[in-house]
């Protein structure tokens, strides 16, 4: 903030020299210099996020895209790996840029919980803490209220948990929210948001998380401390109503932000369920500015939710399956702990490049799964290569003009008996026609 002060003091300097000599009225002075003030605040704000679309998929609403970030540029689509308590599970911040990722995930309700803000603050905010270098974001504490609904208490005020570590309270407002992610310091932070469980059926609360969810925006908005440094994203809500999601996009879109989020999905529905709200919010948000799908990581639905226009994901799946002995592969999942691998002296994917592969086998693995925790390591080294595999993938078909014979390439591996067929279709349907979803 303080250059920006500087820069407005210069102008009111400059622009006072000028009136001088004008001699304007002092009250059009005045407002003359109130709106100098704001387009410079505005224009500072917008430093803290440039993304331009790159290339895009002539025949579905794919883009690959360049996220400019106060700590690292992101190349679009991106899968953002997730380190709860800025700590990804079984991998260390230098092995993550081996693997390439540009952008990692924390949590501010445990990160607010330990370390604390004060420990946070004196380190100098998260990047320096973990020893990570690139770009951060984090989420607002607003899944808890799913994910800890017994330890929650939720108010028009906010959240008010009792804290899984010492059975504390603890009063997370959105302007605590946005206090705790102003001191840990990620490139992009998420409004608190409302969140009800995504198969919920009463009408009258998910309206009401909808509507606080805006309302809970404007108040995050006004505690936000750093907008030169960090960009707030909204979230559209609304789970799977159209006209609540439609309301909560189109309240979303009249504020002066740098990016979308969509969440409220991804939690157990149907994909004919999931996958035309996602079309629903792309086809409303700015498509000049990222959109970000929360809670998204399996491989069917991060190329789905690519062809559907989104730039963003993030997910705990990739190192959640690994402390269970699972490999994720083009076609689904090796569970490393059957029998038949004992004696498999391949690597998990003959394709991939990472330090797994290149030096372990299927049997080593099987061997040390859900025993050792190396194998844990091991495995999160390569799911994670994974997903950084297929977005990079998916970023170069854009480019290249060539994402529809992706799209083909990847369902036909994936799907490969006749079982799939329905699968196959409902998928091509999606990809394809992304104006005129049909269900099945």
């Amino acid at each position: 903030m303080i250059f920006v002060y500087r820069a407005v003091k210069l102008l009111i300097k400059k622009y006072l020299n000028c009136f001088h000599f004008l001699e304007l009225q002092s009250n059009i002075r005045f407002i003359f210099l109130i709106n100098i003030y704001w387009a410079t605040i505005m224009g500072a704000q917008s430093l803290a996020l440039s993304f331009s679309v790159q290339a895009e998929c002539n025949i579905s609403r794919a883009r690959a895209g360049l996220m400019k970030l106060p700590h690292y540029e992101v190349r679009t689509p991106v899968f953002m790996p997730v380190g709860t308590q800025g700590t990804m599970k079984g991998l260390l911040p230098d092995q993550l840029e081996a693997l390439d990722c540009e952008i990692i995930l924390g949590n501010t309700y445990h990160l607010g919980n330990r370390p604390g803000t004060d420990v946070l603050e004196k380190a100098g905010g998260l990047h320096a803490f973990m020893g990570w270098n690139r770009s951060l974001l984090t989420d607002s504490g607003g899944f808890q209220m799913v994910s800890l609904l017994k330890l929650a208490e939720i108010t028009e005020e906010g959240v008010k948990f009792r804290s899984p570590y010492d059975d504390s309270e603890i009063m997370l407002t959105p302007e605590k929210s946005i206090e705790i992610q102003n001191c840990i310091g990620a490139d992009i932070i998420m409004q608190l948001d409302d969140v009800v469980q995504t198969t919920f059926q009463d009408y009258d609360r998910i309206k009401e998380a909808t509507e606080r969810t805006s309302r809970w925006l404007d108040r995050c908005l006004r505690a936000h401390k750093r907008p030169t440094e960090q960009s707030i994203f909204p979230i559209v809500q609304g789970l799977l109503n159209k006209e609540l999601r439609e309301q909560s996009a189109k309240d979303h879109m009249t504020k002066n932000v740098n990016g979308f989020a969509i969440g409220g999905l991804s939690g157990g529905e149907a994909k004919d369920d999931f996958w035309p709200m996602v079309s629903l919010g792309t086809g409303i948000l700015d498509k000049n500015k990222p959109r970000y799908l929360m809670g998204v990581g399996l491989a069917i639905d991060l190329v789905v939710c690519v062809a559907l226009g989104v730039d963003m994901f993030d997910c705990v799946f990739p190192t959640r399956t690994a402390r269970f002995g699972c490999a994720l592969i083009n076609k689904g999942q090796l569970n490393l702990k059957q029998k038949q691998f004992e004696n498999d002296l391949n690597p998990i994917d003959t394709d991939c490049l990472c330090s797994t592969c290149k030096n372990y086998t299927r049997a080593y693995l099987h061997c040390i799964v859900t025993l050792e925790t190396v194998a844990c390591h091991l495995i999160s080294i390569h799911n994670i290569a994974f997903q950084m595999r297929l977005m990079r993938t998916m970023r170069e078909h854009i480019e290249k003009g060539t994402f529809p014979q992706f799209v083909e390439k990847f369902v036909n591996e994936l799907y490969c008996d006749d079982t799939g067929i329905i699968w196959q279709l409902q998928f091509v349907l999606y990809v394809y026609n992304v104006d005129e979803v049909k269900r099945f």
